[in-house]
């Protein structure tokens, strides 16, 4: 029998809207609500001044070290902006600007960030899973959960974000593998900023795109242009309603660049030119969009003053009240058990009672000498 090429079911596109000088393609414009688009301009600029916001606050050693997200706004906003409330959100460490849109507060990121496990602990009545740093663990997760809302017939989609370095990991191929398998109500988006720390993208895989890595699980991929809003809304969107409709999972790729270090442990300088950096910057998310809003929408130098004063604004008391937060220390006794064990009660007992005591102590300590002599007396 003869050699024949086989050609796979699944497709692969790409997709771009929004140019870098704001300007849309009429053809594929999704035509937005003209208010809805002032409320996602001003998320990404919220996550933008944010993240700057975090990356004093570290270089102050008020926070730890921090993943700036600077650059790659519109890839997480957009699929954010297409999902519904009760949809499962899973990201990785970089989509500050998602988490802020899934209702978030600021000062839980901040205190994320700081070491703080309060951070972890998803709002209530959200379905989120909080950052995830082991790279592409979390796509093992987003799969578990999708397998659960299909056997509960839950009309839920649950959206998992991975990096371009973490397309490598056997976590995301296994669970890309059984949400395929399995027809589950999955998206994945592959946040391609080109650099998994100081790995470049070309050494990471061979493969023409990443989107690619849809075929071999038979699933459809889309390659997107990540730093435009519209087109990360619009393929969002699409394979939201494809995956709740029964037809399984979406593998997309946003094509985007990290502006800043990967975290603030690393010198970009030391792997990357200053010139590639530079070829990146006309297409920058927050400015594009900016343009656009501008040409389109009625923004103006006042209009974009008033949010930055807003912004700011927010930015501030989020940080102060952050700052303020008092961890409870009983708390490290508790959310690992259902049912605390007898030991651990115990334990928790001991320790309450000393607190108790190092606590009357300081009060003791406060008192003035006068009155601790009377008390005596």
């Amino acid at each position: 029998m003869p050699r024949k090429t086989i050609q796979p079911s699944n497709k692969i596109e790409y997709l771009s809207i929004l140019d870098v000088d704001g300007n849309v393609d009429a053809a594929l414009d999704p035509k937005l609500d003209p208010a809805e688009l002032h409320t996602v301009f001003r998320g990404m600029l919220l996550a933008r001044r944010l993240d700057e916001r975090l990356l004093r606050l570290q270089r102050q050693g008020r926070i730890g070290t921090f993943g700036p997200g600077m650059g790659q706004e519109a890839a997480s906003l957009g699929p954010a902006v297409a999902m519904k409330k009760n949809d499962w959100f899973v990201p990785s460490f970089r989509e500050g600007a998602a988490m802020l849109w899934r209702g978030w507060p600021i000062e839980k990121i901040i205190l994320w960030w700081g070491g703080n496990e309060f951070g972890a602990a998803t709002p209530e009545g959200q379905n989120d899973l909080p950052i995830c740093v082991p790279v592409s663990s979390q796509c093992l997760h987003a799969t578990g959960i999708a397998w659960g809302c299909k056997y509960k017939k839950d009309p839920s989609v649950t959206v998992c974000f991975v990096g371009d370095g973490g397309t490598s990991e056997g976590d995301f191929h296994e669970a890309l593998n059984f949400a395929c398998s399995h027809t589950l109500p999955a998206v994945f988006v592959i946040q391609n900023n080109h650099w998994a720390i100081s790995l470049p993208r070309e050494m990471q895989s061979k493969s023409a795109t990443l989107a690619q890595k849809c075929i071999a699980y038979g699933c459809d991929g889309i390659q997107v242009d990540g730093n435009d809003i519209l087109a990360m809304i619009v393929a969002s969107r699409d394979a939201l309603a494809k995956a709740r409709s029964g037809g399984g999972p979406t593998l997309i790729e946003a094509v985007t660049y990290r502006l800043a270090m990967h975290t603030t442990a690393d010198d970009p300088k030391k792997y990357r030119t200053e010139e590639e950096v530079a070829c990146w910057l006309p297409r920058d998310p927050l400015i594009r969009f900016e343009k656009y809003m501008r040409a389109k929408h009625g923004l103006d130098d006042a209009g974009m003053k008033q949010l930055e004063e807003e912004v700011a604004a927010e930015i501030q008391a989020a940080v102060a009240r952050a700052e303020a937060y008092q961890s409870d220390p009983m708390d490290s006794f508790h959310h690992t058990f259902a049912e605390m064990p007898a030991s651990l009660a115990a334990q928790s007992r001991e320790f309450e009672e000393y607190m108790a005591e190092l606590k009357a102590d300081a009060a003791a300590a406060a008192q003035p000498a006068a009155e601790r002599q009377m008390a005596e007396s």
